[in-house]
């Protein structure tokens, strides 16, 4: 699903809001969430998931096209933990 699609299912399934309440809403949860990653805060949905940023050291890295030696540099990069109910959910139970 992408986001045009949760936007358009969620304004469905409430006739009573806007598309573009809807849309407003759904970038606004998008964009606290990335704020508050980049600020390197965990964001936990219960029954969902949690959303942290990882932190990935330097190394050296092979480019695949030429096989080449790459230093790669230390970067962050986001983490998702699925809650137990979504994990219930995914495998039936």
């Amino acid at each position: 699903m992408i986001r045009s699609e949760l936007i358009e299912k969620i304004a469905e399934e409430n006739p009573h809001l806007y598309q573009r309440d809807v849309e407003r809403i759904v970038n606004t949860v998008f964009n606290e969430i990335t704020s508050a990653m980049a600020q390197g805060n965990r964001v936990e949905l219960r029954g969902f998931g949690a959303f942290s940023v990882k932190k990935r050291d330097a190394r050296t890295g092979r480019n695949p096209r030429t096989g080449e030696s790459v230093e790669v540099e230390e970067k962050h990069v986001p983490f998702f933990k699925t809650g137990k109910l979504l994990r219930d959910r995914l495998n039936g139970k």
